[in-house]
């Protein structure tokens, strides 16, 4: 499965985002929030990673925010998640 396949699997209820940095933004601020689905740092700050990643600054700031209220285990678990996703 190609990684634009695995993002439209978590995307489903956002709609059609502009950029790929916008997509992982929008799920960065669902799962931070628990908007449409059950809050998860480690999901927000994997997805704020990838937006990060993508050119979106807000992504950076909210990132640094959410670390500040995680383990370091669970930043470490995020960011394996995130180059996982990134080999796909």
């Amino acid at each position: 499965m190609g990684r634009y396949d695995a993002a439209a699997m978590d995307t489903a209820a956002l709609g059609e985002a502009t950029t790929n940095a916008d997509m992982f933004f929008q799920l960065g601020m669902m799962y931070s929030t628990g908007s449409s689905v059950e809050a998860d740092y480690v999901s927000a700050h994997k997805w704020f990673n990838l937006a990060a990643m993508n050119g979106n600054s807000d992504a950076i700031r909210l990132r640094r925010e959410i670390a500040e209220l995680m383990s370091e285990a669970e930043i470490a678990s995020a960011q394996r998640a995130a180059r996982a996703w990134l080999g796909r």
